[in-house]
């Protein structure tokens, strides 16, 4: 109601710089001016009119919602194109049926969720809520072909599809020609054991992110010097600092993590006080 009774207000100031300063027909040469004192103070008057209605419509902007609590257990949601996604717990005896797409070239040694650089070339998929490092099974179900992937990256944030694949995966499945697949997806837990002639795909373990071992990764390097540097700094202030390394079968990352946790909760108090020091890169990670 207040808005709408400035709107009118400025209407009628408008209506009136119109009436008093545009020259009439009859007016010719001979229309006698305000004076430029008197259609000062009225501009500034307009102006500050439209400045307050301005600042209104500010103040009276929607708010943003804090995000929905997470249950007990729960690793934190997160919130992408106004939506927010809730990370599972764990991934036991979880499957899924849905749309299955791929990513490549454009995001090719870009950094994932999990912190590590995107590689188009490894079997890795991105899933919006499974813990990070969950292995899952994937079935074409247009040609009942399957393969393993690693959940490294969150997405695919578009309705319908469940699973972004890696380029290598998609083209495993025959996905990367139509562009996308209906598929299932299975989730196998994380691998303790690898492929052997005796247990064909590896041996698993349900993935539980609410328990087990948690560190703070403050960054990822690819020179081992800048690693090293990071961390003897760390080695100053915090305990448990460490150099983890990962070789995606292309290059090698030098992870620098720092602290020890036995709970999700307590790693994510940890992540705080390390964006608080400045570090704004850590995320809590499940040690490997």
């Amino acid at each position: 109601m207040f808005v709408i009774w400035f709107l009118e207000f400025v209407i009628l100031d408008i209506q009136w710089f119109l009436m008093n300063y545009l020259p009439k027909k009859s007016d010719h040469n001979s229309r006698s001016l305000t004076p430029v004192r008197s259609y000062s103070s009225r501009y500034r008057r307009l102006a500050a009119v439209w400045v307050l209605l301005l600042a209104l419509g500010y103040g009276c902007a929607t708010v943003e919602p804090p995000p929905p609590p997470a249950p007990t257990g729960y690793p934190k949601p997160y919130k992408v194109l106004g939506q927010w996604y809730q990370p599972l717990p764990h991934a036991k005896d979880f499957s899924q049926r849905g749309i299955a797409s791929w990513y490549g070239e454009d995001f090719h040694g870009k950094k994932t969720s999990s912190g590590e650089v995107y590689d188009m070339h490894a079997m890795t998929a991105a899933h919006k809520t499974l813990p990070l490092g969950t292995y899952v099974q994937v079935t074409n179900l247009s040609n009942n072909r399957t393969t393993q992937v690693r959940i490294n990256d969150r997405g695919p944030f578009v309705r319908s599809r469940i699973i972004d694949l890696s380029y290598s995966a998609a083209r495993t499945l025959e996905v990367v020609g139509p562009g996308t697949a209906p598929v299932e997806i299975v989730a196998l837990g994380t691998r303790v054991a690898p492929e052997s002639a005796g247990q064909p795909g590896g041996t698993y373990l349900p993935v539980e992110y609410y328990k087990g071992t948690f560190t703070i990764q403050v960054n990822a390097f690819k020179i081992q010097t800048n690693a090293e540097r990071l961390k003897a700094e760390l080695d100053k202030k915090y305990k448990n600092v460490h150099i983890a390394e990962y070789h995606n079968g292309i290059e090698t990352f030098y992870r620098v993590r720092v602290g020890r946790c036995t709970t999700l909760q307590q790693a994510d108090e940890y992540e705080a006080i390390m964006i608080n020091a400045g570090f704004k890169d850590s995320f809590a990670v499940a040690e490997d």
